[in-house]
């Protein structure tokens, strides 16, 4: 419905991914792939040190060339995690020893091969050995050193199940059987309208407004709809209740009275639900993201520490009053945070308690303020939000707080902006949807292309982003 608004902006660009299947109890974790970078370096920096140490007699390039081929049988061979586990102690010998004993492995392969293509290369035997124990050694520290990050990063999730009591009943023990599972059932919707009182502490409701009233006080994290296939119009009711909400809406398709007998078919850490409403980006994507973000707002402060305080002397002696702005904006899932900006308007008194959007020619901007506006400079010190983890470099602009109240309840799912973490540039800047929203119609526009984003990221869109806007984003029409 809201693509027709900015469907000119989306032409040749890859169609939105349809909600996808996910784990229903996996444990978020760091991203594998600067897991096995590390490893990678481990392996290599213990050739090298063996062959300093123990391999001075042997001909360098075939070292090399059986470095090499190690490398590669790693990569190709050894999977950094074989699948996601609801668990919050790893697995030791899954986890921690069998990628030590592979990478060891990958090492001795790589030198047979060198042998075989060589009969003449005689590696030695100390420095072999030297090699693959140094490795063990460093990829079991990796490993441990990730375990114990995940384990800090990961919480305990607390859920509302809606289903038939019975039914909900049996997820409920599957839950408490899983052991250490990060899941815990915080209340529980009858759909069949009995209110029996059970024996466990979790809250029953049949009565729907006092439960979506229980799940929004007590900030339930995520609601499955534990439901038959053909009640389609409960599960519609209870999206459409929810619709504001930042939870994770998942379906568990209850098909217990189709199954001929009773037993289990598998087990519940492998079971999978259909994402209706959650994060479109996953925790490995999110990590990656956020590594970025950190990095590249770190060497932007750096490069341009001579022009913010160029600007910020600026802003003291042009106008009476700080230098920095500070308002409350809505952070990664809701959670409000206080963004800065160089400040560009007097001093002044909100009218009527209400906040004003700045417009063109707007008198309460200052001169030295309309050229930062124009240039958006205003916006670099939301590097510093960058390093304090509140915002990204990419993603939806944040929107006062006061305009998202206005906005959630006559925009299409304004609310899901929110499942990242804002930005200081995003696709609806350097498309131009930027600056005053004095219609509704211009915030569909802008919402839309902030949820073509999230539902299309990809790191590369986001350096594309990124170099568009160093292209064309600072200066726009609409920036004022």
């Amino acid at each position: 419905m809201l693509r027709a608004h900015a469907g000119q902006l989306y032409d040749n660009q890859p169609v939105m991914r349809l909600p996808r299947y996910s784990p229903l109890v996996a444990v978020p974790s760091g991203s594998d792939l600067i897991i096995r970078l590390f490893e990678t370096t481990v392996a290599v920096t213990s050739a090298w040190a063996a062959r300093r140490a123990f391999g001075a007699d042997t001909m360098p390039a075939f070292d090399s060339a059986a470095t090499a081929f190690a490398l590669f049988v790693a990569w190709a061979v050894i999977f950094t995690r074989s699948e996601p586990r609801a668990s919050r102690r790893p697995a030791l010998c899954r986890d921690i020893a069998f990628p030590a004993l592979g990478w060891v492995i990958a090492e001795v392969v790589g030198v047979w091969i060198v042998r075989c293509v060589h009969p003449s290369y005689a590696p030695s035997m100390p420095a072999l050995l030297c090699w693959t124990g140094l490795t063990a050694a460093g990829i079991v520290a990796c490993r441990l050193l990730e375990r114990f990050a995940c384990v800090r990063r990961a919480r305990s999730c607390s859920v509302a199940l809606v289903g038939r009591s019975d039914h909900c009943a049996t997820l409920m023990r599957q839950i408490q059987a899983t052991r250490g599972s990060l899941h815990r059932v915080g209340a529980l919707f009858d759909i069949a309208g009995g209110c029996a009182p059970s024996c466990s502490d979790t809250p029953r409701f049949c009565d729907t407004d006092k439960f979506a009233a229980y799940v929004r006080a007590h900030d339930i994290d995520e609601l499955w709809l534990a439901l038959p296939l053909t009640d389609e119009p409960t599960l519609l009711r209870f999206l459409d209740i929810f619709r504001n909400d930042l939870l994770n809406i998942r379906f568990l398709p209850d098909v217990s009275r189709l199954t001929r007998f009773e037993h289990d078919a598998s087990h519940f850490d492998n079971a999978l639900a259909i994402n209706l409403v959650a994060s479109p980006l996953t925790a490995d994507a999110l990590a990656g993201k956020a590594l970025f973000d950190r990095v590249f707002a770190a060497c932007a402060v750096l490069a341009t520490a001579p022009l913010l305080i160029a600007i910020a002397l600026a802003v003291k002696l042009s106008s009476p009053g700080p230098v920095l702005f500070r308002q409350r904006r809505r952070g990664a899932n809701g959670k409000p945070f206080g963004i800065y900006k160089f400040r560009t308007m007097r001093e002044h008194a909100s009218s009527g308690g209400t906040l004003a959007q700045a417009t063109r020619n707007d008198p309460r901007v200052t001169r030295l303020g309309a050229f930062l506006r124009r240039t958006s400079l205003d916006e670099l010190p939301q590097f510093f939000n960058v390093l304090c983890g509140d915002m990204s470099i990419v993603g939806p602009r944040p929107h006062a707080i006061e305009h998202d109240a206005l906005y959630q309840d006559i925009v299409d799912d304004y609310i899901h902006r929110y499942r990242i973490k804002p930005g200081i540039t995003g696709w609806a800047q350097i498309n131009g949807l930027r600056g005053e929203t004095d219609s509704i119609d211009k915030m569909q526009q802008r919402v839309e292309a902030d949820l073509y984003y999230l539902s299309n990221w990809s790191f590369a869109l986001d350096i594309r982003i990124v170099f568009a806007t160093i292209v064309r984003g600072f200066v726009h029409r609409n920036a004022y």
